[in-house]
């Protein structure tokens, strides 16, 4: 298996990872039933659509609405970071530490998938 293989596995278990954490956290953050609602399953469900909406051609697939790279990449970050700091806001900052480490450690691997994405107007 190329260590391609491995990056994109990764990230899409991340990706899920990302959605589950924001489940978690949206249903003990809110005060009440509706914001534990709107957190817990409306967040996630928004975050997914413009995930998989969003896209850049070709990056595996065709892209639903094609964006430029960078955004992609700030799209990304800013799933993954929503995701930690939920994580960390309904008190479980050992998990957002480890999320945010397996985070680091898949763009390290897909460094070169990152470099393309700066390169993509």
């Amino acid at each position: 298996m190329s260590l391609l293989a491995m990056g994109l596995g990764l990230h899409f278990i991340l990706e899920l990872c990302a959605l589950a954490a924001m489940v978690f956290a949206g249903f003990r953050l809110g005060d009440s039933l509706w914001v534990r609602l709107l957190l817990g399953i409306a967040l996630p469900v928004a975050a997914a659509a413009v995930w998989g909406i969003f896209r850049v051609p070709n990056d595996p697939g065709a892209a639903t609405v094609a964006i430029p790279g960078p955004l992609r990449l700030l799209l990304e970050w800013t799933v993954f970071a929503l995701a930690i700091g939920m994580l960390y806001l309904a008190g479980q900052p050992a998990w957002a530490m480890l999320f945010l480490a397996a985070v680091v450690i898949d763009y390290a691997i897909m460094h070169e998938r990152v470099l393309r994405l700066l390169r993509v107007r």
